[in-house]
C-alpha cells in the first residue's frame, strides 16, 4: 500500500497527491463558505474542486492528532507495537490541559484504547500517551513528526507537539492537511474506522467528553471521519469525509467491504476559522454536498488496464504495458464528460532493464481544450534485459533507426 501511494504526485496544484491537476477548466461556482480557509478534495480522482487561501499558514489545533495518528498506524503496521499492548500514563500526560480521556498514573491502558481517546474524545492525555509510547519522549515523537511531514511533501507546516496545543511556531495550511488527510485514508485502510465511532469511553473514567465532535457523523450517514480541532487562536476547524455510491469507480487501497471497494467516490473538506462547532459542521456539509453534485467522476482506465504498449530494447520482452495499478478517474464538472480528450506522452527509446511501478509517460487530459491533469504512467511489470546477442541486435536495430 505504502509503495503504491507513494509513486503518484501532483505537478502544480496538489504536489502531494497522485495524479497532477493542472488546471480547473469551467468550473461551478463553489458556495459562500463561512470559513478563514477551505479546500474540497475528490479523493477518487486526486483532485482539488475549490479551495480559498489554502496556502495561507494556520494553528492546526487537534487536527495535529492526524499525524500523531499516522505515526501511531505506522508502528502498528510495521509491528513496532500492537493494539493490545499496555502503554503508562506519565505526569505529563496525566496533566495535560484542554480535552482529556481522564487517564491517569495509576492506570495501563491499551493502545486500542488510547487511539480511541485521542480521536474520538480527542484527549490530549491519550495522545501524549501514544507519543511517549510510540517514541520513548514527547521531543523525540515531535521529530518523527516533522520528519513525515516532508516525507508526505507537507512543505509549510512545522510541529511543536502532538496534540495541537498552541505553540510559537506550530503551523501548517489548509493544503497540507489535505495531503496528510488523504495519504492517512490511502496508507491504513485498516485503521481509519476508528475515525467513524460516535461514542467512547474507558472504563473507570468519568462519562464526560465521550461523544465525537464531529456532528456530521450523527447528520450524513455517508460521512466517515475525520477530525475536529479548536483553540481560541484557530477557531473551529474540521476535516470532513464522505463517500457516495457511485459506478464502476474503485477506490484506490480500499478496505474490503467498504463503499469505494463497491464503486464509491470520496470526497474530503478542510474547513478552517469557522465561528462555531455548529458552523464548521454546516460549512463542510455545504462542501461536500456540492462536490458531489456539481462534478461527475469519470473512470478512463481500469485498475492495471494498459493505457498504452509501447515497445521495449534489449529486454526479455518486446512490449511493455504502461497504466496505473489504480482505476484511473478524473472529476470534471457535471454534464461535460463529452468534452474530455487525452493524449499520451513519452520519450522514446524505451530500454531494459525496466523496473515494476517505474515512470516512463504521462497520460495528459484535457476538458474543452483546456489542460485537465496529468497523470503518471507506470510500468505494470518489469522487463528484465535479454541475453548478450538480444542487447547487441536491438543495439544495432536502434543505432540504424
Amino acid at each position: 500500500m505504502m509503495l503504491i501511494s507513494r509513486l503518484f504526485s501532483l505537478v502544480s496544484l496538489w504536489a502531494a497527491l497522485s495524479g497532477a491537476v493542472i488546471a480547473q477548466p469551467l468550473l461551478p461556482q463553489p458556495p459562500e463558505i463561512a470559513a478563514r480557509s477551505y479546500l474540497l478534495l475528490d479523493v477518487t480522482a486526486n483532485q482539488i474542486l475549490s479551495g480559498k487561501d489554502i496556502d495561507s499558514p494556520v494553528e492546526p489545533a487537534s487536527l495535529t492528532k492526524l499525524m500523531t495518528a499516522y505515526l501511531v498506524f505506522d508502528s502498528l503496521r510495521l509491528r513496532k507495537i500492537s493494539l493490545t499492548q499496555t502503554f503508562g500514563v506519565s505526569e505529563r500526560a496525566w496533566r495535560m490541559p484542554g480535552s482529556r480521556m481522564f487517564i491517569d498514573p495509576k492506570m495501563k491502558v491499551p493502545v486500542q484504547d488510547l487511539i480511541q481517546g485521542m480521536i474520538v474524545q480527542s484527549g490530549n492525555d491519550a495522545t501524549v500517551a501514544l507519543a511517549e509510547g510510540v517514541a520513548g519522549s514527547v521531543e523525540r515523537f515531535v521529530q518523527l513528526m516533522n520528519d513525515q511531514a516532508r516525507v508526505l511533501g507537507m512543505t509549510s507546516t512545522s510541529f511543536k507537539n502532538p496534540e495541537g496545543m498552541t505553540e510559537a511556531g506550530h503551523t501548517t495550511t489548509a493544503r497540507d492537511l489535505g495531503t496528510l488527510a488523504v495519504r492517512l485514508i490511502r496508507d491504513f485502510p485498516d485503521y481509519v474506522g476508528y475515525y467513524a465511532v460516535k461514542k467512547y469511553r474507558y472504563p473507570g473514567t468519568p462519562a464526560a467528553n465521550d461523544t465525537n465532535r464531529n456532528l456530521l457523523l450523527f447528520r450524513d450517514p455517508t460521512v466517515d471521519g475525520l477530525k475536529t480541532g479548536y483553540t481560541q487562536a484557530a477557531g473551529y476547524c474540521l476535516i470532513a469525509t464522505a463517500s457516495r455510491n457511485y459506478p464502476n469507480l474503485v477506490f484506490a487501497g480500499a478496505k474490503a467491504g467498504s463503499t469505494e471497494a463497491a464503486g464509491g467516490r470520496r470526497l474530503l473538506s478542510v474547513v478552517l476559522g469557522a465561528d462555531s462547532e455548529n458552523a464548521r459542521a454546516n460549512e463542510s456539509q455545504k462542501l461536500l454536498n456540492w462536490g458531489f453534485t456539481a462534478f461527475e467522476a469519470v473512470k478512463l482506465f481500469d485498475a492495471n488496464q494498459a493505457v498504452v504498449t509501447p515497445a521495449v530494447w534489449k529486454g526479455n520482452t518486446s512490449t511493455l504495458k504502461l497504466g496505473q495499478p489504480h482505476s484511473i478517474v478524473v472529476a470534471v464538472p457535471s454534464g461535460s464528460a463529452t468534452k474530455l480528450k487525452t493524449e499520451v506522452v513519452r520519450k522514446d527509446p524505451i530500454v531494459a532493464p525496466v523496473a515494476k511501478w517505474q515512470q516512463l509517460a504521462t497520460l495528459k487530459v484535457s476538458l474543452s481544450e483546456r489542460p485537465l491533469a496529468e497523470i503518471p504512467l507506470l510500468s505494470l511489470d518489469a522487463v528484465s534485459e535479454a541475453g548478450v546477442f538480444g542487447r547487441a541486435w536491438d543495439g544495432l536495430r536502434l543505432w540504424i533507426k
